[in-house]
């Protein structure tokens, strides 16, 4: 790989380089590299949304240089006030430790265990004295943490802010200092946690890291962050089947985002498949069937993911899907749903909701492919769903 090309792989999805050409004189410098990475284990299970990081980690790892897979187990103990307009709750140590062995099972699906180094913070902040992160806090002032936008509104708006949150950030940036990393990554929500990193290196006489923000994966409904809590999730321990017919769900245009950032394909291959849909009619149902099955097969195993595209097959192709499903945004309640008959109505497949009730009881819809027969049901809002009525009536509907 020329320097060119090792350039390109590693700017690939990211948002933001700082400062841009510290990243190129490192890269350049023939050294193995310190690439960190902090997650708190905050839940017990990934999704594809973390792997975005652990997917750059990865191709960094390629290049031959060594990473530093740090659980947050201490961190998350005090709760990542990052992004949120409320006080976050901390975390029993006996859940964080549960979660963090979900994490060392789960990333080596992605990473080279090899060229890993999985460290925990409590390794160094746990044995810290009470005048150690004393001086540790004299290292930055009130003023440049109510800098931070969400800690900066919450000031404003008179919420409150506890005294441990202004902790946090210092002990993220500590945690460069203790690994001496050359570059750490983080989402674009972390930007200042990783900032208060450089500085803290700096003060203690480091090369400061350079700095890599990713973006945050919009979900599988096309519109907000990935997550749990929505229901727009692709979780790394489901099942094959399931990752494989989630991901054919998505959009067409969430295709190739998901592929710049959840594919370790060579960009020139996914560039080549952009250009097969454009130039020869290639299908863009082959293009996300490729991508699914490289998904599940990293998570699942080869003959999985085979399982699991046969039975999609058999599922929807077979059913003679069409080929320009229209995409339908939803009304939801103030409950965050829709009743099945209503989303039906509403998605133009049937003419009304009475007609949408008759369809279910008779057996004739179906949601992503399974069988819908309780005419209570309900689509929560966060996901994007197949609708389908009797063999021919089909729609993509999706939340505003």
């Amino acid at each position: 790989m020329t320097m060119e090309d090792a350039q390109a792989l590693i700017r690939r999805g990211v948002e933001e380089i700082i400062p841009e050409a510290e990243l190129d004189e490192r890269l350049r410098s023939g050294k193995r590299l310190r690439i960190k990475a902090g997650f708190d284990p905050t839940a017990p299970d990934l999704h594809l949304g973390h792997t975005v990081l652990i997917n750059k980690l990865r191709q960094f790892q390629d290049l031959g240089h060594e990473v530093l897979f740090l659980i947050g187990d201490f961190t998350a103990t005090i709760g990542d006030p990052s992004g949120k307009s409320a006080t976050r709750p901390a975390l029993t140590p006996e859940e964080v430790r549960q979660n963090a062995r979900t994490y060392e099972e789960q990333i080596y699906a992605i990473l080279d265990p090899k060229r890993t180094r999985l460290v925990f913070n409590s390794d160094w902040m746990g044995t810290m004295q009470a005048g150690d992160l004393i001086q540790l806090a004299s290292r930055y002032t009130v003023a440049r943490m109510l800098e931070r936008d969400d800690f900066h509104q919450r000031y404003q708006a008179g919420s409150a802010i506890a005294i441990h949150e202004f902790l946090y950030p210092l002990i993220q940036g500590y945690d460069s200092v203790a690994l001496e990393a050359d570059i750490e990554l983080g989402g674009t929500d972390q930007r200042f946690n990783l900032l208060v990193g450089r500085e803290l290196q700096r003060q203690f006489g480091q090369k400061p890291q350079t700095v890599l923000t990713m973006p945050l994966l919009v979900g599988l409904d096309g519109h907000k962050k990935m997550s749990k809590s929505l229901g727009n999730y692709v979780g790394v321990k489901e099942s094959a089947e399931d990752i494989y017919a989630k991901l054919m769900s998505i959009s067409d245009d969430l295709m190739w985002r998901y592929f710049e950032l959840l594919s370790l394909r060579p960009w020139r291959e996914v560039e080549a498949l952009q250009a097969r849909i454009r130039d020869e009619g290639m299908n863009p149902r082959d293009a996300k069937d490729a991508l699914a099955y490289e998904l599940a097969e990293r998570f699942c195993g080869a003959v999985e993911a085979q399982r699991a595209r046969e039975a999609f097959v058999a599922r929807f192709r077979h059913g003679a899907v069409p080929e320009d499903v229209p995409q339908v945004t939803l009304t939801y309640d103030e409950q965050g749903g829709v009743g099945i008959a209503a989303a039906l109505k509403e998605a133009g497949l049937v003419g009304s909701t009475s007609e949408g009730l008759r369809m279910v009881r008779q057996g004739a819809v179906r949601v992503d492919g399974e069988r819908i027969e309780d005419p209570k049901a309900r689509l929560e809002s966060g996901r994007a769903h197949l609708l389908q009525v009797g063999k021919r009536r089909f729609a993509r509907v999706s939340e505003n």
